[in-house]
């Protein structure tokens, strides 16, 4: 997006700082994007910083002088935008290295419905022994399947397969409970 002339109102010497930076507009832009790598993010950049200038750049009085602030404006623009790349992709590893192990949340645990423990041996074998590794005890359904001799994608269709048979027992051991989350269940199973 181009910045079309000065702003109408400014100062004098305002408008001089402003025509000097704008008839550079394009070579700012170019002096961005060559160092972010994309058109857009130069875009947000370069524009960030002509309002900046309108803010601060009062004290500026020639064109020349003007350009040279601009340029070291845009240069600590790009450390600020390349830091906060940087601290974000830092961010991000921390999460999906915290995602990928299973996290022991004891509390959660406790609060599962007592029924479940109760309802696995009535589930098929195979159903039984994927809910209790995969979604009791936190293991990956392709470690599992490896194990049992199957392919993940078996083990996957089964392990839905036993989500959907514990889910019906649950409703119909637990009545209202199981609908509500079985969160602190003292109902006994009805069978």
């Amino acid at each position: 997006m181009d910045v079309e002339g000065p702003d109408a109102g400014l100062p004098p010497d305002r408008e001089d700082v402003m025509s000097a930076l704008l008839a550079q507009q394009r070579r700012f832009r170019a002096f961005v994007e060559r160092r972010v790598g994309n058109r857009a993010v130069a875009e947000d950049l370069l524009q960030t910083a002509f309002a900046r200038t309108l803010e601060k750049g009062g004290a500026l009085k020639d064109g020349e002088g003007a350009v040279a602030w601009f340029y070291r404006l845009l240069r600590n623009a790009l450390v600020d935008h390349h830091r906060r790349q940087t601290a974000e992709g830092r961010a991000l590893a921390v999460e999906a290295r915290e995602g990928d192990g299973a996290t022991e949340d004891l509390e959660l645990k406790g609060a599962v419905c007592e029924c479940l423990h109760d309802l696995l041996p009535t589930l098929k074998p195979e159903y039984a022994e994927l809910v209790r590794q995969v979604d009791l005890e936190g293991r990956a359904v392709p470690d599992v399947a490896r194990e049992v001799g199957i392919t993940s994608n078996n083990a996957g269709v089964r392990l839905h397969r036993a989500r959907l048979a514990l889910k019906r027992s649950l409703e119909r051991g637990c009545g209202t409970c199981a609908e509500h989350g079985c969160l602190d269940c003292s109902c006994k199973p009805r069978r």
